[in-house]
């Protein structure tokens, strides 16, 4: 457990649609505390199967859990170490903004074919920063996303490093915390077998079906993940995270193995 502080927060205008959790810095760690449910099982069990994919190390942000004290109050959490090595995040909506003075997400949404959309954002994103292969790499992502149900993903949370002098460079992956069916306060509670609610979530990035985005961005830039795990590997994994109750850590074996079903030609 560690105790933080007000002066530690880390919170700079993000925007979601499934609520802000609390986020700080302490040196080189970064927090972020359960704000709905178990965001932080989540983020650390999506990470450790990432082991278990094509993915190098460098790709994504390997996540471990913790307890957050703060004002009087005890959160479940997760951390990371800085991935950033020196440069700064920026979200492609900030980017976009700070560039044209426009949002991004409505400039997407503004066009009507799905496939469109996600060449409008893989082109745009790759003309403002000189980064190529920008589409094989939110291949992965809306693959990342798909697998574990990161209903989550958006221009607000999409985001690439730069050093501030007008280089960029990918970011690893990371924000998906709101993927496994985490939110039990609002949208999944805990009262119904996880099958009920899995064809109810729906994506955000560029169109309503996670079967779609992923079939458009493989047609357009290829399949470039896959994933080797099994149940014993998940089960492993989750249920080392005794700061959940047993029901929770059920849950998200539970989630997890339905989908590695349902997207078996992931596997390798």
């Amino acid at each position: 457990m560690v105790e933080l502080f007000e002066n530690e927060l880390n919170m700079p205008n993000r925007q979601s649609s499934k609520g802000n959790q609390l986020k700080f810095k302490r040196d080189n760690v970064w927090y972020k505390a359960d704000y709905l449910g178990y965001e932080g099982l989540a983020e650390y069990t999506v990470s450790k199967l990432l082991r278990c994919s094509s993915l190098k190390a460098g790709e994504y942000v390997d996540y471990d859990l913790d307890q957050i004290s703060y004002n009087g109050q005890l959160f479940n959490a997760c951390r990371s170490n800085d991935f950033t090595e020196g440069w700064q995040l920026i979200t492609l909506e900030r980017l976009f903004r700070n560039m044209y003075g426009e949002s991004l997400n409505s400039m997407i949404y503004s066009v009507r074919d799905h496939t469109e959309r996600l060449k409008l954002l893989v082109n745009q994103i790759e003309r403002v920063t000189g980064i190529s292969g920008f589409g094989e790499y939110m291949c992965k992502i809306l693959t990342v996303d798909a697998l574990f149900l990161n209903e989550d993903r958006h221009t607000h949370n999409l985001a690439v490093l730069t050093d501030g002098s007008g280089n960029y460079r990918l970011c690893p992956i990371f924000d998906n915390g709101a993927g496994l069916l985490s939110d039990t306060t609002l949208s999944y509670p805990l009262e119904r077998d996880c099958i009920y609610y899995i064809d109810k979530v729906t994506p955000k990035t560029f169109c309503r079906s996670f079967d779609e985005q992923v079939e458009i961005a493989e047609s357009l830039y290829g399949s470039s993940i896959w994933f080797n795990f099994g149940y014993e590997d998940v089960a492993s994994i989750v249920n080392k995270a005794d700061l959940y109750s047993d029901e929770v850590r059920k849950r998200a074996i539970d989630v997890v193995m339905q989908m590695r079903r349902k997207y078996e030609y992931l596997q390798y």
